[in-house]
C-alpha cells in the first residue's frame, strides 16, 4: 500500500471545552496501536453547531465527541441513531460511516463501567441524580436499564426534569419522581446511589459544589460525580468527610474514550495505558 500523509480526523466539539483532556487520551492511544489518527478539541459555539457538522461531512472526520452544550441539539443533524441514544434523547459520540452520520451515547455506559470496577452495581438500588441535561439522562436510563428500583431526579428546570422521569417511568422497569430543585437539597436517608451530573464544580468554576444540604449525605451512601477536572471536587470532598464511598469522573471519561476509540477505529482501545495518561495529565498518584 502507498504511503498515505493524510490523517484519519476525529475530535470533540463544544464550549467551554478548553479544559477537556480526552484528547490527551486519545492520541496516546492512537500512537500506541500505531494508528495515523488525530484528535482536533475545538470550541463550537451554541448556534454554531450546524456549520459543524457540515464540516465533519465535508473534512470525511471518522467521527467526533459531542459535549456542553450540543448533547442534544446534535440529533437533528444526524442519520441513525443507537436504541440507546434514540431511549436517552442525547448523543455524545459520532461516527461517520461512509457519509452517514451515526450517533451513540456512550457516557451511561462509561458511567455504570466506572461503579462496577469500584464493585457497585445499580440494581436493586435508590439512585437520586443532581441535573436533567444530557449525561444526567444517559446515567439516569442506563441506570434504570441495569435494574435500578427507584430514580429520583432533581433539577432547576422542572420540564426538563419532569421529562426525564416521565421517560424513565414509560420506557424502562423503574420508578421515577422528580424533585424541583429550588432550595438547599435534602437527601433522602434511603439513598444508595448520589450522582452529580450537572457541570457544577468543573474548570475553573472549581470552588463551586451543587447546593444540596451535605449534612443529609450518610456513610453508607455511593457518591459520584461526573465532573473529571477537576476530579477531587468539592461535592467528593464534602461526601468523604461523611463517610460516603466516592468515585469521581475519571472512570466514566476513560470508560467512555476507550467505547469510542472501538467505534471509530474497529481496534481493543489499549484501557490500561488510557488510564495511566489521564491520571498522569492530573498528577495523580496510581
Amino acid at each position: 500500500m502507498e504511503k498515505s500523509y493524510r490523517a484519519e480526523l476525529v475530535g470533540a466539539f463544544g464550549c467551554p471545552i478548553d479544559e477537556n483532556p480526552t484528547g490527551v487520551v486519545e492520541e496516546a492511544a492512537f500512537a500506541d496501536k500505531g494508528l495515523n489518527y488525530r484528535y482536533l478539541t475545538v470550541k463550537v459555539n451554541d448556534g454554531d453547531l450546524e456549520a459543524a457538522m457540515n464540516g465533519v461531512r465535508a473534512f470525511n472526520m471518522r467521527g467526533i465527541n459531542l459535549t456542553i452544550p450540543h448533547k442534544v441539539k446534535v440529533l437533528q443533524y444526524l442519520d441513525e441513531l443507537s436504541e440507546a441514544a434514540e431511549l436517552i434523547g442525547a448523543v455524545n459520540m459520532v461516527v461517520n460511516i461512509n457519509g452517514k452520520l451515526w450517533g451513540e451515547n456512550t457516557d451511561g455506559k462509561g458511567y455504570l463501567k466506572s461503579l462496577n470496577e469500584v464493585g457497585v452495581s445499580p440494581k436493586g438500588k435508590n439512585i437520586m441524580i443532581l441535573g436533567a441535561g444530557g449525561v444526567a439522562r444517559a446515567i439516569s436510563v442506563e441506570c434504570a436499564l441495569a435494574g435500578a428500583a427507584h430514580i429520583t431526579v432533581a433539577n432547576i428546570v422542572r420540564e426538563q426534569g419532569e421529562e426525564l422521569v416521565n421517560l424513565i417511568n414509560r420506557k424502562t422497569n423503574a420508578k421515577a419522581d422528580f424533585v424541583f430543585w429550588d432550595h438547599p437539597l435534602e437527601i433522602d436517608p434511603a439513598t444508595d446511589i448520589l450522582s452529580n451530573a450537572t457541570s457544577v464544580g468543573l474548570y475553573p468554576h472549581v470552588d463551586q459544589k451543587p447546593d444540596i444540604n451535605y449534612d443529609t449525605v450518610t456513610s453508607h451512601m455511593v457518591v459520584t460525580d461526573v465532573i473529571f477536572n477537576d476530579p477531587n471536587s468539592l461535592f467528593l470532598q464534602e461526601a468523604r468527610m461523611r463517610g460516603a464511598q466516592t468515585v469521581n469522573g475519571l472512570g466514566m471519561l476513560v470508560n467512555q474514550a476507550a467505547m469510542n476509540f472501538k467505534l471509530w477505529t474497529g481496534v481493543d482501545a489499549p484501557v490500561e495505558l488510557m488510564t495511566k495518561t489521564l491520571r498522569d495529565e492530573f498528577h495523580l498518584d496510581a
